[in-house]
């Protein structure tokens, strides 16, 4: 499949709620051509169309096409993988490590064949253990396989802080490390709200 612009090529792997909003937020910000991937045929096909043909009231130039065939994706600079099976009420992040590992497994396998120079972004669940396996099946560097817990987390926790304080977001800085879930820990002596430490808020 020829992408035409000549711009950079980000490839999104899960044409869901998660992976079509990644997709749409990359064309409308011009960011890269983008290709969405899914194995049920048709969705990802129109779901890009949508955001291709909204993509000069963007003012974009991004490319957005949809497939269910990796060849389309060779050569991609950038892959996120937003695919497996959603948490459902009462699940774990864990409950999923099974089944979402062997997804990520497939993708890997494929990133590895069709764009062995890639970044890339792991946001499926449970997502430092996607991330690992990720890496582990594609052998790339570690600088190379990223996990976007960290910076969920830290917005979740801005976001969270603007609701308490009635301070927008924007003017709210915070850190969160560690495993997304259970073991993440907000770094406290870092977050500032409007430039103010949090401790010394009344």
């Amino acid at each position: 499949m020829s992408i035409l612009s000549g711009n950079k090529k980000i490839t999104v792997v899960g044409a869901g709620n998660v992976g079509a909003t990644t997709a749409q937020l990359i064309a409308e910000k011009s960011l890269a051509d983008v290709i969405l991937i899914d194995i049920i045929e048709g969705i990802p096909q129109g779901k890009a169309l949508d955001m291709f043909e909204a993509c000069p009231l963007w003012h974009s130039s991004s490319r957005v096409v949809g497939t269910n065939n990796y060849s389309d994706t060779a050569g991609s600079d950038v892959v996120v993988i937003t695919a497996g099976l959603a948490r459902k009420p009462g699940m774990s992040r864990d409950d999923l490590l099974k089944a979402n590992g062997d997804i990520v497994k497939k993708v890997a396998e494929n990133v590895l064949n069709t764009s062995p120079d890639a970044i890339i972004i792991v946001v499926s669940n449970p997502m430092d253990a996607m991330a690992h396996v990720a890496q582990k099946v594609t052998g790339f560097p570690h600088s190379r396989v990223i996990g976007m817990g960290g910076v969920l987390d830290t917005s979740r926790m801005r976001s969270f802080i603007s609701l308490e304080t009635g301070v927008p977001p924007k003017e709210i800085q915070a850190m969160v490390l560690g495993g997304h879930g259970d073991l993440m820990v907000p770094v406290y002596r870092l977050t500032t709200v409007s430039g103010k430490k949090a401790g010394e808020l009344r």
